[in-house]
């Protein structure tokens, strides 16, 4: 049966002595984070995902969800028990203001916790992930009457929510989408049309179910110039505030799926129903973007947290199983054999995750923290620096840790050799859980160009710029530092293969923009490694300053920080050459044979 222990010491590392986080408590919200607070919120948070949601994992993807006659849909045994623990803890709230019921903390605790989450069962912390994105777009748009009529039971978890954007006949592409709103005279909508791909469309776990649909108006431009975004309840409220005749929304099927079988993926039909205008007309990507972005970083983590969960089985088998003896000798003498994690391919494996997944911690930790900057800092400046960041940061942080997430589930599961390929062991399930991630909210390939299509040119280039000189700057500033040296080189190594790929693409794509396509997912990864590194660069500053001052019970666990910074340098790190040069081959032979030739 597989493990999960959250990472506590670990995430409580990155945030008191990597990202310092004492030092933002001039934000709202971060004076109340206090260390003794990070470390009882983190506890608590790790109780319920060992607890209550990991136990009715393996179950909830054996059993999946069954769709009724009636349309109505039953979630897997023990998820409704569950996901009420989830509600009452008020982790949906953490992070949102205070007047909407919400606890008004940090964003990047948010954060730090729902990693806990996601790892101990990804299908069912998808349902209030998707609440919370929800929350995020009708906060940023919706008007003061639809904020107080919804907002309350939603971050009690009371009510849920969803995005409903992709159709039949158009996925990424939303400029094809069908689905038509038909103003009424009340000033609500009429909402027809199917969509598909809904994550926890439906369920039995809440009294209603909040949809935030892109539809376009009657009469309204064709493409993304005339998509609307509306608020479509499962149940319409009445004069009261509470849940009201049922509307012509329902689950029409539950799509046969590889992987997250706990959570409802639905094919949702609208038949003419009631809707309400959210934001302004013609403006609803403006609106579903919020949403989006937010559970473009929420997918990232996901990611990250199928990789540790791996992680941790897989480190667990590797020294219990007993297979074959060590190549420089005996390590086992009273056993028959030596265990898996004596040798050096099965050691290769477990530090590569292990290197991603801790740095990856750091990455998503440090971009959660730009978003808490960006929107609650009181200074412009440090606004404007930090959103321009957290921009930049989220394509690369959602293409790379899903990408290498599916990547290092698969690495987990081969350590256990043929028992990770049956079901008994846990393994197949977080394969098949993982790769989800690398496809929605917007497919890998499409996040690579977003990178180089849109944000690096953006105002003028200044993202990253500034992200290239802080870099930069921390490598000029311990350069004198000798025991940061090896990290320290090696991270300018991959900062000067950066640049060299976003120069080649400047000088390269312009004139022919297949140039920027053909390595695109290659400058993403390229990028990310580079980003990695740097948080690698600063957690092995925080490791050697504690031991510098006396690391008391912690000096195995910078020591090991150490040790997995330097595996990072020296065994991951120069992939950035590889990336490089793949970029600079240009689009010329990718593109060349003819489209009858595959």
């Amino acid at each position: 049966m597989p493990i999960y222990k959250a990472p506590v010491n670990d995430t409580l590392f990155i945030l008191n002595d990597v990202l310092s986080l004492e030092r933002y408590n001039n934000l709202p919200g971060f004076a109340d984070a206090t260390g003794d607070m990070l470390e009882a919120i983190a506890g608590e948070a790790a109780k319920l995902a060992e607890e209550v949601l990991f136990p009715v994992n393996l179950s909830g993807d054996q059993e999946g969800c069954r769709r009724n006659d009636d349309a109505t849909v039953v979630t897997p045994k023990g998820f409704g028990e569950a996901y009420d623990l989830y509600r009452q803890g008020g982790w949906i709230g953490l992070a949102v203001p205070e007047e909407f019921g919400g606890q008004g903390l940090p964003y990047v605790l948010h954060t730090a916790v729902g990693e806990y989450m996601s790892s101990a069962n990804m299908a069912l912390t998808m349902y209030p992930g998707l609440t919370q994105g929800a929350i995020a777009a009708i906060l940023v748009h919706g008007s003061d009457e639809q904020k107080a009529a919804y907002l309350p039971k939603m971050v009690e978890g009371t009510w849920t929510g969803t995005m409903n954007l992709t159709e039949p006949h158009c996925g990424t592409d939303l400029g094809l989408l069908r689905t038509k709103a038909v103003p009424q005279a009340d000033g609500s909508y009429k909402i027809s049309g199917q969509k598909i791909f809904i994550s926890a469309g439906e369920h039995d776990m809440s009294e209603n179910i909040v949809h935030l649909v892109l539809a376009r108006i009657e009469g309204a431009p064709e493409g993304t110039k005339g998509i609307s975004l509306f608020i479509v309840p499962k149940y319409v409220l009445k004069d009261d505030g509470t849940p009201g005749e049922r509307n012509t929304v329902s689950c029409g099927a539950i799509e046969h799926k590889m992987g997250i079988h706990g959570n409802a993926t639905c094919v949702m039909n609208y038949d003419e129903a009631k809707g309400f205008l959210i934001g302004t007309e013609n403006k609803g990507l403006n609106a579903m973007f919020v949403m989006m972005n937010e559970a473009r970083l929420g997918v990232g983590l996901q990611g990250l947290s199928i990789a540790e969960v791996a992680y941790q089985n897989a480190a667990n088998y590797a020294r219990e199983r007993l297979q074959g003896r060590s190549l420089s000798g005996v390590k086992n003498p009273d056993g028959k054999a030596d265990p898996l994690i004596v040798h050096p391919d099965i050691r290769r494996a477990l530090m590569t995750i292990k290197a991603w997944t801790e740095g990856g911690r750091a990455f998503t930790l440090w971009t959660a923290l730009k978003s808490d900057i960006a929107h609650r800092s009181a200074d412009e400046t440090e606004r404007q620096s930090a959103d321009d960041i957290l921009g930049l940061m989220t394509p690369i942080l959602k293409g790379v840790l899903t990408d290498k997430g599916f990547d290092h589930a698969v690495m987990a599961q081969q350590v256990f050799g043929g028992h990770g390929y049956i079901e008994e062991h846990g393994m197949s399930q977080y394969v098949r859980d993982a790769r989800i991630a690398m496809i929605y909210e917007g497919a890998n390939g499409i996040q690579a160009l977003d990178l180089v299509g849109r944000k690096l040119g953006m105002n003028g280039g200044r993202a990253v710029m500034a992200l290239f000189k802080e870099i930069g700057d921390f490598c000029e500033e311990n350069r004198g530092d000798e025991k940061l040296a090896p990290f320290t080189k090696a991270l300018k190594k991959g900062l000067n293969d950066l640049q060299a790929g976003t120069m080649w693409f400047m000088q390269n794509a312009m004139a022919k923009p297949d140039n920027a396509g053909a390595g695109s997912t290659d400058y993403m990864h390229l990028f990310g490694l580079v980003v990695i590194g740097y948080m690698w660069a600063k957690i092995a500053k925080a490791a050697e300053e504690g031991l510098a001052n006396g690391a008391g019970e912690r000096e195995d666990f910078l020591k090991n920080k150490l040790i997995t910074a330097k595996f990072f340098m020296e065994r991951l790190m120069p992939e950035t050459g590889l990336r490089k040069t793949r970029i600079e081959a240009g689009a010329d032979t990718t593109m060349e044979l003819a489209a009858e030739a595959f």
